[in-house]
């Protein structure tokens, strides 16, 4: 293992889009505890720079890994599917769709109630979506079908946000 290794490699999981948060946790933990700058006090200032080198490196791969959006597309990236979220914007034409029809229900939206029901609704899709991202994410092919329902999940993702600052505006 090196710093150039990927993720899973670092924490010691299969390379799969499904994994025991516990276990991640519990190895990120580990690591930090084996690496912590701190324990290379007495030895010098290169030692010391190499496990802060280290202990960031663990910190990016645990925080990647432990958000199921992240490891989703860092497994595409993986799989040699890259997301290009940045410089392609094309969506299905039943996702846009679904997009107005949540954007005019957030417009609309003038109690909790209704927010708790189009938020309600956001969740499950996104449930949904990851849960297809567990299927597609075994395989090279499997990552360039998952490409999509990344990208989708981005605009999910953004939108539930949406709906809590509109909330927040509400309660104001």
């Amino acid at each position: 293992m090196n710093l150039h290794s990927d993720d899973f490699e670092i924490m010691g999981l299969p390379r799969q889009f499904a994994l025991d948060r516990a276990l991640l946790d519990e190895r990120w933990k580990a690591l930090q505890k084996q690496t912590h700058p701190d324990r290379f006090a007495g030895e010098g200032g290169v030692a010391q720079r190499v496990a802060m080198q280290w202990s960031v490196r663990i910190n990016e791969a645990y925080q990647r890994l432990k958000n199921p959006l992240k490891r989703a597309a860092y497994l595409c990236e993986l799989w040699n599917a890259p997301i290009r979220a940045e410089d392609n914007t094309a969506m299905p034409r039943a996702f846009l769709m679904q997009q107005m029809e949540w954007r005019e229900a957030l417009d609309e939206a003038t109690t909790d109630n209704h927010l708790d029901d189009l938020q309600s609704e956001v969740l499950s899709a996104k449930r949904s979506m990851l849960q297809k991202c567990e299927q597609l994410l075994t395989s090279s092919e499997g990552a360039q079908e998952a490409v999509q329902t990344v990208r989708s999940l981005m605009f999910v993702e953004r939108f539930a946000q949406d709906i809590d600052r509109r909330r927040e505006q509400m309660e104001q």
